[in-house]
């Protein structure tokens, strides 16, 4: 197959030179025989006039899509032969014609053998046309015959080298699509896990953030529970209702983890109510002082979900780490964005040194929604925990 019929890329290319073919053919092929038989004999005149008709035709023909049905490239190249042939005949000699027609038989054909064939056999009826209308004199022989000739075997020259750089070409298209398509699907690849890994990360830190303090503050209550069941039933009866209740909002957690239940139930414009919710139960569970300034301020969902799980995240590490007996909790509103604010006066600890995935998945939580994380602690001093984010249009 021509390697300019083996890539679709080519397509628009081949079109391009069949068009300029045609254009020059038409112009230094068909029209100086044309013109050249003017002042010939009527009847040479008519064959001459008819057989440049006849080929012109079925190079019309062989350029659109019936010659599937019609007329075969290789039949079409098969009468041009013939055509050089007479019109060598006519004229007494053909070489400028068949020069100017010798890329057809290039390009309408699917090996570089068939082209040299069809070739050589034009070059043939040229020189044996143009010897029946001379005649064997040396002047022909050293005009038209040698000219032909070399056209010819320019030609093949020319024509398999442009058929070896094409071919390359084509083998570089190849391979550099083989290499293209290679690279798609490892990047295709590279999405996929990048995806599920950052899936799994926002997982887990909805289950640390939800699920896992709820089962720690469900222990805890627990052993609370078991030392007070003699000394102080009303106080172990208490923490079994915070440990009923602590499990139940777990539950709801894992059905909105599991997608059968919304994904929040923080309602629209409640987080300062949610937030008293959430410290009034901790004060309950750890009997902590707990002091608030939690104005009414109507926050996009993300934000105020993220908001929660901070101070969630915040009041668990006080209770597991910190040892305080109080904790204050501040949120306010600045232009274009909010703050929450958590401090305590427990034993504190070196920030750098902290290890564990709560303090960096609230910092990558926010950090998603194009906020901050500031802690700020020492060895005795305490804790504060700053969490800044901009505001959004709310839901």
């Amino acid at each position: 197959m021509s390697p300019w019929q083996q890539q679709p890329g080519h397509q628009l290319t081949r079109h391009r030179v069949l068009r300029w073919n045609l254009a020059g053919w038409i112009l230094f092929g068909l029209l100086p025989p044309a013109i050249a038989v003017l002042d010939a004999s009527p009847a040479r005149q008519c064959w001459m006039l008819g057989l440049l008709a006849l080929i012109a035709l079925c190079h019309t023909v062989v350029l659109t899509r019936a010659h599937n049905r019609v007329l075969s490239p290789r039949t079409y190249l098969a009468v041009l032969a013939l055509v050089l042939g007479a019109t060598s005949y006519l004229l007494d000699g053909g070489a400028a014609f068949y020069v100017v027609s010798l890329p057809q038989f290039w390009l309408f054909t699917r090996t570089p053998a068939d082209a040299i064939r069809l070739s050589g056999a034009a070059a043939a009826l040229t020189v044996f046309g143009g010897t029946l209308g001379q005649g064997w004199s040396p002047q022909f022989l050293t005009g038209n015959s040698v000219f032909t000739v070399i056209a010819y075997a320019a030609g093949v020259g020319l024509g398999l080298g442009v058929h070896r750089f094409v071919g390359q070409s084509n083998e570089r298209q190849e391979r550099l699509t083989a290499e293209l398509a290679l690279a798609q699907e490892e990047l295709a690849a590279a999405y996929q896990r990048q995806g599920a890994a950052e899936e799994r990360e926002r997982l887990a830190r909805e289950i640390h953030d939800t699920l896992a303090q709820g089962f720690a503050s469900i222990v805890v209550l627990a052993e609370a529970a078991r030392a007070a069941t003699v000394s102080d039933p009303a106080r172990c009866a208490e923490q079994l209702t915070s440990i009923e209740q602590t499990a139940r909002e777990n539950l709801a957690e894992a059905r909105v983890l599991v997608g059968s239940a919304p994904v929040s139930g923080v309602a629209a414009g409640s987080l300062a109510t949610t937030l008293r919710r959430t410290l009034d139960r901790f004060v309950q569970d750890t009997g902590l002082t707990i002091t608030a300034e939690l104005p009414d301020i109507d926050l996009d969902q993300r934000t105020r979900v993220a908001l929660l799980r901070c101070t969630q995240e915040s009041l668990a590490n006080v209770r597991k780490h910190s040892g305080a007996s109080s904790v204050g909790v501040v949120l306010s509103e600045y232009e274009g964005g909010v703050e929450l604010e958590i401090t305590d006066d427990g034993c504190g600890f070196v920030v750098k040194e902290a290890q564990g995935f709560g303090l960096d998945g609230m910092s990558r939580r926010l950090a998603e929604l194009d906020g901050e994380l500031a802690v700020t602690s020492s060895l005795g001093d305490g804790t504060r925990v700053l969490a800044s984010l901009p505001t959004h249009s709310q839901d």
